[in-house]
């Protein structure tokens, strides 16, 4: 189930209650580009981040998918009936290298981490930084192309 975020120009949503679409997230995340966040916060989404790629690349899928955000857990699990296993067969790309060096960008309650090969979003719940879109990269002029996102 490959999917796309927006990653630039006017942030969409689709209708309905409920969590905002990665769309608007990244969107709303690279619109207000200049703000920056404190430390402990931008640590934090580091933690998360080095956490989920660290259980992919122990294909500790179990652990990869509490670290998801409910609603994307709920989508990776929608086809297989089970998230880990269904995050097993996105064939997740692992970061090149080494995972301290990612860079963490965090906006209010939401961050973009971007790994040697990939980009993560999470969004910050009451129990912590959980991600929300991976496995992204970037397209010129075109959406985020992520491996696995929520709904």
């Amino acid at each position: 189930m490959t999917t796309t975020i927006r990653s630039g120009g006017p942030p969409s949503r689709k209708p309905g209650p409920g969590w905002p679409s990665v769309g608007v997230v990244a969107g709303v995340i690279l619109a207000v580009g200049g703000c920056g966040a404190p430390g402990p916060r931008q640590s934090d989404a580091l933690v998360a981040a080095r956490n989920f790629q660290t259980a992919l690349s122990e294909a500790g899928f179990g652990r990869a998918c509490a670290l998801l955000a409910p609603q994307t857990r709920q989508e990776v699990a929608s086809d297989v009936g089970d998230c880990a296993k269904g995050l097993a067969q996105e064939q997740m790309p692992v970061a090149s290298g080494d995972a301290a060096a990612a860079v963490a960008e965090v906006y209010g309650r939401q961050a973009v981490v971007r790994l040697r090969g990939y980009t993560l979003f999470l969004s910050q719940f009451d129990a912590g930084w959980k991600v929300v879109a991976a496995g992204c990269t970037p397209r010129p002029d075109m959406p985020f192309d992520c491996k696995v996102k929520g709904g």
